[in-house]
């Protein structure tokens, strides 16, 4: 059992994905999570497939407890304002002005306990001309310029997972754990705010940079370009991907893993500049090689040879993988109504141990009696 964060106390209105992210990670490293959620209907998320249970929900809500609360309400605002008063964490990602109207403001809160520290995630930050501007993944994506590097010109569509809630949840529990470490020393808390808008600017900070320091704009393909990454279809309609960088060597084994012994003396394969100038090129001689295999012979030639590569994977080609079994990837438990859950465990290991158990998500209001039932009992161990 690693629990680093053990003694640390969580209190997460957080809704969709950002807020409820940022409390997931403090939970998988042990932090007690409470999430206050709206009675009746809970995280919007939790409906998504009907019913209030989700897979969209069940992703970032592992590890955690749920309670319910109207902070409309004075009596529920006042069961509220216990939990405040013991808790180190408070973590909403409400739109700006919002937390104030619901009476969980950054200045209320933090009146009742000076040390607390309060986390704020919002779509495009607090104040400035966008702040009122409903923010989603696709929309932070794209106002960060982060979305067009990903988006095929021929074929242009919004692919791949929500990369810009799930990002920013990290920059926000990043600056908790940044927080909590000098309370440690100072004993005061801290107002922490990051906007996805924020988070995916620095998360794109390679498309930046190389526009200040060589005034280029970075499209979809620069950096497959530079780092020669490739996909290839292989003879059972598998997929491989190769990331064969600069050092010569790879290139050198891949030639003789393709029976190709002079294909580095091709003007398009002669030198790194060359195969860069003519990625296309390449990739077209490539292409027809890799369809004369099967992606496990080719995973065989190329392991032989070390080759970087791996085949393209579904979730259960991972959970089947040698190596996701030996490193425990999948973790499961039960819960008692919902029954079997399972999750990617935490990739942090300490001291050489890896966190293994996982608590399910919670239904809505699961821990009402534990946590409100008996005044301000909120430590897990109590």
């Amino acid at each position: 059992m690693v629990k680093v964060l053990q003694d640390v106390t969580v209190l997460e209105m957080g809704t969709f994905i950002t807020g409820p992210a940022a409390g997931m990670l403090l939970a998988d490293l042990g932090a007690n999570v409470i999430k206050i959620e709206q009675p009746g209907s809970g995280d919007p998320f939790r409906a998504f497939k009907g019913g209030l249970y989700s897979p969209h929900f069940q992703t970032y809500n592992r590890n955690k407890r749920s309670v319910t609360l109207d902070t409309k309400n004075a009596v529920e605002l006042a069961s509220l304002d216990a939990l405040v008063a013991d808790a180190d964490v408070f973590i909403q990602n409400f739109r700006p002005g919002v937390a104030d109207r619901l009476s969980v403001g950054p200045e209320r809160l933090q009146a009742i306990n000076p040390q607390l520290i309060y986390c704020s995630i919002s779509g495009f930050g607090r104040d400035g001309p966008d702040r009122d501007r409903p923010a989603f993944d696709s929309v932070a994506q794209a106002a960060s310029g982060f979305l067009r590097l990903l988006v095929n010109p021929v074929h242009p569509r919004v692919v791949g997972p929500a990369i810009a809630d799930a990002v920013t949840g990290f920059y926000a529990a990043l600056g908790v754990l940044a927080a909590l470490t000098e309370r440690a020393k100072t004993g005061r808390g801290r107002l922490v705010e990051t906007s996805m808008f924020e988070a995916m600017c620095h998360f794109n900070l390679d498309d930046f940079t190389h526009y200040f320091s060589a005034d280029q704009i970075m499209g979809p393909y620069s950096r497959p370009h530079v780092s020669q990454s490739y996909v290839f279809q292989c003879a059972d309609d598998r997929w491989i991907a190769l990331h064969m960088s600069s050092p010569p060597k790879f290139w050198e084994n891949l030639a003789a893993a393709v029976d190709q012994p002079d294909m580095l003396k091709r003007p398009e394969f002669v030198d790194r500049a060359a195969r860069i100038a003519n990625y296309e090129a390449v990739s077209t001689f490539l292409a027809p090689i890799f369809k004369t295999r099967t992606v496990e012979q080719w995973c065989a030639r190329l392991q032989g040879l070390e080759v970087p590569h791996s085949p393209l994977r579904t979730p259960p080609d991972v959970m089947d993988s040698a190596q996701a079994q030996h490193l425990g990837i999948g973790v499961e438990t039960t819960h008692p109504t919902m029954g079997r859950f399972r999750t990617v465990r935490s990739p942090l290991s300490f001291d050489g141990q890896r966190e293994q158990s996982v608590k399910a998500p919670p239904v809505l209001g699961e821990h009402n009696e534990e946590i409100l039932g008996g005044g301000r009992k909120i430590n897990a161990a109590e």
